[in-house]
């Protein structure tokens, strides 16, 4: 199991208890703005038991994200595997928090704690993430991650539909260690 810590907050293994919280976000349409369709009951449950398998298998993936102070848990941020069909590849960082933990600074340190993982558990040379051109929440975050964007990279997702399939590309790479 991996753990990852930062100052306010756990990234941690997946629990029965989240899953009624993590169906709430997802079926927030606000939540689920950049996302698609609002998710049900079984949907989320079937997503919780994939994000925990993919830990399990590979030491990576979305971790359940809690408030360390609180227990309370506030949704994911993690690492995966980029998507077949999209002109890339690599590793993606990515994150989806309830409502009420928007604006504390949470999806910033969350995402800060999982690229230094990234980075020097993993070795990863780049990290990347992918967003819609209307997610100015996510592109802030990116932003103040030190991620750069390119629009000659933007590119149409294959499996997205209307106003979600054009896709901006951000690229982090490792801080050179000198």
């Amino acid at each position: 199991m991996t753990e990852i810590n930062s100052k306010r907050l756990v990234l941690r293994d997946w629990r029965e208890s989240d899953l009624a919280p993590w169906a709430a976000m997802n079926a927030d349409p606000l939540v689920r703005e950049h996302l698609g369709p609002v998710l049900d009951l079984e949907q989320s449950t079937a997503s919780m038991r994939h994000f925990q398998q993919d830990i399990d298998r590979k030491g990576y993936g979305f971790w359940a994200v809690e408030v360390r102070d609180t227990g309370e848990f506030i949704g994911f941020t993690g690492l995966d595997d980029v998507d077949d069909g999209v002109p890339f590849t690599g590793v993606e960082i990515g994150w989806r928090l309830a409502r009420s933990a928007w604006g504390n600074g949470y999806a910033t340190e969350a995402a800060q704690a999982v690229l230094e993982f990234g980075f020097d558990a993993l070795g990863l040379p780049e990290i990347l993430a992918v967003t819609t051109p209307t997610n100015l929440r996510s592109q802030a975050v990116m932003r103040r991650l030190g991620m750069t964007t390119d629009p000659g990279e933007n590119f149409d997702d294959p499996e997205e539909e209307g106003q979600l399939r054009r896709q901006t590309l951000w690229r982090l790479r490792r801080p050179d260690p000198r």
